[in-house]
């Protein structure tokens, strides 16, 4: 890296920079003894959803605003909780019968209700891992089971057990009275059952790593070790901090309270909770937090059939303490200013290249290439073409953009599919277009008599003009009013392009049919 760009990042105000930095203070002289180390988690008790992968992205985001402050090694480790036990069955998988006569069970020890993986967490496993390496994320996925059951752990519960009373003190005044009776930091897993029991325990031998507790009416004396336990989360979090020596890890809003109890309990443990800090909630478009259990909001897979991965690393860089929406709708404008973004990059100086999200999104290593037409124009064209395939597509654009070609822009042409089927589930539904009224008729025949004088070669910028013009000069009391005039006979829906832009990409012949036809249309 340049002292030029360390010097920028250190000054910068783009929110990784200023996460990176809390790791420059953590370390003043650098971490000697091990590589910096970030940590994500992950319960797969449902199906992973975009807020998962999210979090991956903007932790990665951080990691890599951090290599362009120091030399300093990193490593970022997704953690999956898939010792923790079944509570609910989830709204969105299948067998959901059979999942119920495994509750209380570690999700490893659950059958796979898909019938494709060894358990349910795997097959929940094996999904989160295919999206993090579909976008390319350079980490280590590390499983709660294989860290429990192999004794990577013992150690730390060796130490949880030594520091039984402290862990209590920090949580019991947090609880209820009826929780309080029965609370305890360390789960042992039923020898009988096989569930994650909820029971009080009795530490008999802590460097032994044996307790006492009941179950199904007996004295059981069993070792935590290898396990035969697991801990309560908020426990079982500073515990993994404090035994992989987390350096780094953001959390939801809603775990703000969780992050300062495992805080308290990774110091009296003997270690230092991680820097990070909490993020806003993604909401589905009810205004509902999204869940793994529900099933609402999105997934990954539908968001990268409708736009690309960038403009979703997009919309999650943009304002992550401030809580947003995440629906089909939000997916054309994500696209569209990720693009924007992009094109804007290369005129920039260095402390804006800093503050730019695609900077981010693409650790300062933009890919080459432009975008000609915007995601939305291209939604407008399929929506008044209907049912097109592909090819019509790169004709129409063959009017509008020089050397239209997928080999002259790969990335358009991706751009296309997506575009096809957004365009085929969500825009042409909602189409309706209306018949012209009052001064929309005179103003549409005069558009169609302009546009028949036109040059076949007139440009976007020509038709723009007369648009404008006819606007201005056709009785209208806003140009608003002439806009949304031009969408909704024309278009069929409520907002539209630049109309100059549309007509020259659709051409004027095409476009003269389209105002033949709403002239035609009978009135309601």
């Amino acid at each position: 890296m340049t002292d030029e760009l360390r010097t920028a990042a250190l000054e910068s105000k783009a929110w990784p920079y200023e996460e990176a930095r809390k790791l420059l203070k953590r370390y003043p002289q650098g971490k000697q003894d091990a590589p910096i180390l970030f940590e994500t988690g992950y319960g797969p008790s449902g199906l992973p959803h975009i807020g998962t992968f999210n979090e991956v992205l903007r932790t990665t985001m951080v990691r890599n605003a951090f290599h362009a402050l120091s030399d300093t090694p990193t490593r970022l480790i997704a953690f999956s909780d898939d010792m923790d036990g079944l509570r609910k069955v989830p709204d969105n998988v299948p067998n959901g019968d059979m999942l119920r006569e495994h509750l209380g069970k570690p999700l490893t020890q659950i059958p796979d209700p898909f019938g494709t993986h060894s358990s349910f967490a795997a097959h929940n496993n094996a999904i989160l891992r295919e999206f993090l390496d579909r976008y390319g994320f350079d980490y280590e996925f590390a499983s709660s089971t294989d860290y429990y059951t192999s004794g990577r752990f013992d150690e730390a519960l060796k130490g949880v057990l030594r520091h039984f009373q402290g862990i209590q003190d920090v949580m019991l005044p947090t609880l209820r009275a009826e929780r309080r009776a029965t609370y305890s930091p360390v789960l042992p897993i039923s020898p009988t059952s096989g569930i994650v029991l909820q029971v009080p325990i009795e530490v008999i031998d802590a460097e032994a790593g044996l307790i006492a507790f009941e179950d199904e009416g007996q004295r059981i004396e069993q070792s935590v070790l290898g396990g035969k336990a697991k801990l309560q989360w908020k426990v079982d979090w500073a515990m993994r901090w404090v035994a992989l020596g987390v350096d780094y890890e953001m959390a939801g809003k809603d775990l703000i309270d969780s992050v300062t109890q495992s805080s308290k309990i990774a110091r009296v443990l003997g270690g230092r909770p991680p820097e990070g800090f909490n993020y806003e909630m993604f909401l589905d478009e009810n205004g509902e937090k999204i869940s793994k259990s529900k099933g609402n909001g999105l997934s990954l897979d539908q968001w990268l059939t409708y736009g690309p991965q960038e403009s979703l690393a997009f919309y999650a860089y943009r304002e992550p303490k401030k809580a947003k929406s995440l629906h089909m709708g939000v997916i054309p404008r994500a696209v569209d200013e990720y693009w924007q973004f992009r094109g804007n990059y290369a005129g920039q100086d260095l402390k804006q290249k800093l503050g730019n999200p695609v900077h981010h999104i693409h650790d300062g290593k933009l890919p080459e290439g432009e975008l000609p037409v915007t995601f939305g124009l291209l939604l407008n064209l399929v929506g008044v073409m209907g049912d097109a395939s592909k090819a019509q597509v790169w004709g129409y654009l063959a009017n509008y953009v020089p050397d239209a070609s997928a080999e002259s822009y790969p990335e358009l042409d991706k751009l296309i599919d997506h575009a096809l089927a957004y365009g085929r589930d969500f825009v042409a539904p909602t189409l309706k277009r209306r018949a012209p009224e009052g001064v929309e008729i005179a103003a549409l025949e005069r558009l169609d008599a302009e546009l028949a004088a036109l040059p076949a070669d007139g440009s976007a910028e020509d038709v723009q003009n007369i648009v404008y013009e006819i606007g201005k000069t056709g009785g209208f009391e806003t140009l608003r009013d002439w806009f949304k005039a031009l969408y909704e006979t024309l278009l069929g829906s409520e907002q539209g392009p630049r109309m100059g832009s549309f007509i020259a990409l659709y051409g004027i012949d095409n476009s003269r049919k389209l105002i033949a036809e709403a002239l035609a249309r009978p009135a309601a």
